[in-house]
């Protein structure tokens, strides 16, 4: 796991994790427009683009990586911690290792229902389809369904043509397959749980399941929105949600635990 930083060390940390796929620079809106207000850091996920090389094994061992290295830069606690869809997995299981890592944390898409269905059709899958990750025309495609921006499209074809095979299978798999770790229950941080309206039942189930175990947390649906549609393709919508969220107002009417759409 790699790691780029922006805006001065003095300012409050906040981390953000990308997702699948994806690689540090998906948060360039992002970070252009809260570094002069933030030190933001921006991990770049093991198997990723400039860490192709190393290939990614699972969530679990992605967040002892962003831990070790948290207490080595920064004394073992940040402002805030965001991430989206695997980057948000990342997230959860951090918090719940280290209960007191963040005040504030974003996530934004996280599986938490397990989908051994798709962990099990990863392998032949893969197989069959991994030659067409280095074609242009099919990661248009892929582009266009994870919501690149089409000026970041050279940056994502260049880097989705870096992951290896292992790394593809092992995140399919580590992502389909993450169950909540139950100690995401002490985390002390107030969260932010954001799911799209048009995102599978999986993952808006999974966004209930996280506001009803994580103390502290609101929960909002974005309308109209797919999977990482908000930061991705919405990045003004985005920031302004965060520094509503890291000012502590309201984002939004909390969502009620017993009245979650779908």
């Amino acid at each position: 796991m790699k790691f780029k930083s922006f805006g001065e060390r003095s300012l409050p940390a906040v981390v953000l994790l990308h997702g699948g796929g994806l690689s540090w620079w998906s948060w360039q809106p992002v970070i252009d427009a809260l570094q002069g207000e933030y030190h933001i850091i921006t991990p770049v996920i093991d198997g990723h683009g400039e860490d192709a090389e190393t290939p990614f094994h699972s969530i679990g061992e992605s967040a002892r990586k962003l831990l070790a290295h948290l207490d080595a830069e920064y004394g073992g606690r940040v402002f805030a911690i965001g991430g989206l869809s695997v980057g948000a997995q990342i997230t959860v299981e951090a918090l719940a290792q280290r209960p007191d890592l963040a005040w504030k944390a974003v996530i934004e898409s996280a599986l938490v229902v397990p989908m051994r269905w798709a962990a099990a059709l990863a392998v032949p899958t893969y197989a069959l389809l991994y030659g067409l990750i280095r074609r242009r025309w099919y990661a248009r495609v892929q582009a266009r369904y994870l919501f690149v921006p089409p000026e970041q499209f050279e940056l994502y074809y260049r880097d989705s043509s870096r992951m290896t095979r292992e790394s593809l299978i092992n995140l399919t798999r580590s992502n389909a397959t993450y169950t909540l770790n139950p100690a995401i229950r002490e985390t002390t941080a107030q969260a932010l749980i954001l799911a799209g309206e048009k995102e599978p039942g999986a993952v808006r189930r999974s966004a209930r399941m996280l506001h009803e175990a994580i103390p502290d947390s609101t929960l909002r649906i974005i309308p109209n929105s797919g999977h990482g549609e908000l930061s991705l393709a919405r990045p003004g919508e985005y920031v302004a949600l965060l520094r509503s969220f890291f000012a502590g107002e309201p984002c939004s009417e909390p969502t009620p635990r017993n009245e979650f759409p779908g």
